[in-house]
């Protein structure tokens, strides 16, 4: 390995490290508490280092619930392969909720922490470009649903956003723990039986 290789490559360890870091980080003491001296001494390096690589606090932050997409993104991957949109639509729905469960801490980084937004607002463009990508596959699986004459009457945004909202908000009750009001013996499979009873709904529209 040549020497600009090998300067390439320890930058991108040491790139990875400071996620690593500030994930860890963010995840004990939470985002506010978490400075980037804190990040520096995490890695011990110096604050300095980690201004070489990220702008502010927010940018490593939207960095880490990019990943998250990409992973999600993976997971999505399947989905071309179903012909048929309604049964498409299923399993998106199945996907995204076995992210979410499997990964909590990531998808609280991705969909309820405003940090990633914060940094997003502060870009000329304003655009939330993982989101847009994510919510668009659903919006164009919805849309194939409704030329298929599913969903007869509904609006695409509105119904696509719903169906969105929805599930989002099983899988955020869940990792905060507001499911917990329930009975004790639905506790643990609320989320996939409320999203069979969803589906249910779905078919009926």
């Amino acid at each position: 390995m040549g020497l600009v290789e090998r300067k390439i490559r320890e930058k991108e360890e040491l790139k990875d490290s400071i996620l690593k870091a500030a994930k860890k980080l963010f995840l004990e003491r939470g985002f506010e508490k978490t400075s980037i001296r804190n990040i520096a001494d995490e890695i011990e390096y110096s604050p300095g280092i980690i201004y070489h690589y990220f702008k502010d606090k927010n940018e490593i932050f939207h960095a880490l619930h990019t990943e998250g997409f990409q992973e999600m993104g993976k997971r999505m991957g399947i989905l071309s392969a179903i012909v048929d949109p309604m049964s498409r639509l299923r399993a998106m729905g199945k996907i995204y909720i076995e992210f979410g469960l499997e990964n909590q801490d990531m998808y609280d980084l991705m969909f309820i922490i405003e940090a990633p937004i914060d940094h997003v607002e502060t870009r000329d463009d304003l655009c939330w470009s993982e989101g847009d990508s994510s919510f668009n596959q659903l919006r164009l699986t919805v849309k194939e649903c409704m030329q298929k004459g599913h969903f007869q009457g509904h609006r695409l945004e509105a119904l696509s956003f719903m169906i969105w909202s929805t599930v989002h908000g099983m899988v955020s009750l869940k990792i905060r723990k507001r499911v917990n009001i329930l009975e004790v013996s639905e506790v643990e499979n609320i989320v996939e039986n409320s999203y069979q009873s969803f589906l249910m709904v779905l078919d009926k529209l």
